[in-house]
């Protein structure tokens, strides 16, 4: 048995879930908190003998910031803490809370000359490269 066919000037669309998701985001407009880190935005740049790297981390304080150098995998952790506030928030746009920025660098760089700073909200963390091992000729002993 057929179904009786309708027609109107309505189009039909498909349904789509992650629109509706991306609605709910949006009508949230970021009020809520992100339970896992954000990544701060970062400049890297590389010169003959080192890389840089300038991550934005406004008000954030030096003792709340972590650099590691594992091999030759960078890693700057941290947390930009909730200061108290009167009143409610009626929009909230700046991010709190946990933050990670994690990066694998090439080979053959400087572990033990990494250095750091903090000024005005700019952590610059610069990474020397390493010298490549030159060649050299291996004496044979023995008889």
């Amino acid at each position: 048995m057929a179904l009786p066919a309708m027609r109107s000037g309505a189009t039909l669309s498909r349904w789509d879930p992650f629109r509706e998701l991306g609605d709910l985001a949006r009508w949230f407009d970021g009020t809520a908190a992100t339970a896992q880190p954000w990544a701060p935005s970062a400049d890297v740049t590389e010169t003959d003998g080192e890389y840089v790297f300038e991550v934005e981390v406004p008000g954030v304080r030096r003792e709340d910031i972590t650099v590691d150098l594992t091999g030759n995998r960078l890693a700057i952790t941290g947390e930009l803490k909730e200061r108290e506030r009167d009143g409610v928030f009626r929009r909230r746009t700046r991010r709190t809370g946990k933050f990670s920025y994690r990066v694998l660098l090439p080979r053959g760089v400087d572990g033990e000359h990494v250095a750091a700073t903090l000024e005005d909200g700019v952590l610059t963390v610069r990474v020397p490269k390493s010298e490549p091992a030159q060649p050299r000729r291996i004496e044979i002993s023995g008889k």
